[in-house]
């Protein structure tokens, strides 16, 4: 793990600990990868919670609360599964804030609407309106991740900060 990413995680946990909030994380194609970056910071378990590495379709729905209309009408690509996944991270988890990730890493599962590096992103504070957002990365499978990992604690920690 590089340096930047610790740094980054490490400024998450300020944001969150000047708050008083604990982080849920709901992650598919990162699997855990945020969650990592997060436990590598030590005192961490002061800021977050748990997460949720729901990487079937059948994971979102059991663990999430994800709807399955969601997941065949959208598909688990989809901002709308994203917002969901961070919902239900919210809604099992003792968190006042929670993340998803959900995208294509590939090398394959992707489609000509959906191509590798497709990513969307959720964030859910208790009580106030859930945002997403999708981003196209390019790279290796690792890169991909890497990026999708950056990208939603970039986000949690801009959204934290313009909630002040």
């Amino acid at each position: 793990m590089d340096d930047a990413l610790l740094s980054l995680a490490a400024e998450l946990g300020v944001v969150l600990k000047a708050r008083g909030y604990t982080l849920a994380l709901a992650e598919s194609c990162t699997g855990g990868m945020v969650a990592q970056a997060i436990t590598s910071i030590a005192g961490g378990s002061a800021w977050f919670d748990r997460g949720f590495v729901t990487y079937s379709n059948q994971a979102k729905i059991e663990m999430l609360g994800v709807s399955s209309k969601t997941l065949e009408v959208y598909g688990a690509v989809s901002e709308q599964t994203a917002i969901e996944m961070a919902i239900g991270a919210l809604k099992n988890s003792h968190a006042q804030v929670a993340g998803s990730i959900t995208g294509i890493a590939g090398p394959d599962g992707d489609t000509p609407e959906k191509p590798i590096g497709t990513v969307c992103f959720a964030w859910a504070e208790a009580g106030k309106t859930a945002f997403t957002t999708t981003k196209y990365f390019k790279g290796n499978r690792q890169e991909i991740r890497q990026q999708a990992t950056v990208e939603l604690i970039t986000r949690l920690v801009n959204r934290l900060n313009s909630n002040n």
